[in-house]
């Protein structure tokens, strides 16, 4: 039977947040106001703007914001850096088509790491048991080697370690320890990670 949501109680019941007590005051941010309406005005429009395959001139505008960007790391025109400053990716890794990295706190992404096209790497989220709605944070941290296959979802506090596989569109809300292909909502281990010799 279809279960209605159309009573007073489970449509009209009062409020358990209440937003206008939402206070973000003791966040830190990292840079002063006008330096992060700078940096947003240079991502909106130059980031869009430049050619496809010109990842020099996107890693350059991203170190002049703070973020650590090793050598040969490739960025995609269309991805999304919240606060750079937050940002660490070592060489040779890739930033797809509209991955997200919502940079609340430090996002950490190793060497010859592939984080494919609308991946969400999220390090914020609120406390939905306190009435105020309190903001909460956390880092993310991305091993050596790794491939965060497409549209996948990376929750605040997570590591992914070295050499790890996540399938495309899975939730990972908890760590995956090293050298394991894993995929889900939630996202778990299947079986270990092995490559053909070359």
């Amino acid at each position: 039977m279809k279960q209605k949501f159309d009573s007073p109680s489970t449509l009209d019941a009062e409020p358990w947040v209440d937003l206008r007590r939402y206070d973000q005051s003791d966040f830190d941010r990292g840079r002063p106001g006008w330096v992060i309406l700078l940096w947003w005005l240079v991502q909106s429009i130059a980031f869009p703007l430049s050619l496809h395959n010109t990842h020099g001139i996107r890693r350059a505008l991203l170190r002049l914001f703070g973020a650590k960007i090793g050598q040969g790391v490739v960025i995609r025109p269309t991805a999304r850096f919240t606060y750079p400053w937050k940002v660490e990716i070592g060489d040779y890794s890739w930033i797809g088509d509209d991955v997200v990295l919502y940079s609340l706190e430090r996002i950490t992404i190793g060497s010859h790491c592939i984080v494919s096209q609308k991946c969400y790497l999220c390090t914020g989220s609120h406390d939905f048991q306190d009435p105020t709605f309190k903001l909460q944070t956390n880092t993310i941290t991305i091993g050596n080697g790794a491939w965060v296959a497409t549209d996948c979802f990376v929750a605040p506090g997570v590591t992914i370690g070295a050499n790890v596989v996540i399938g495309a569109r899975s939730n990972v809300f908890r760590d995956i320890p090293a050298q394991q292909v894993a995929w889900g909502s939630p996202c778990r281990p299947h079986y270990p990670r092995e490559m053909h010799q070359s």
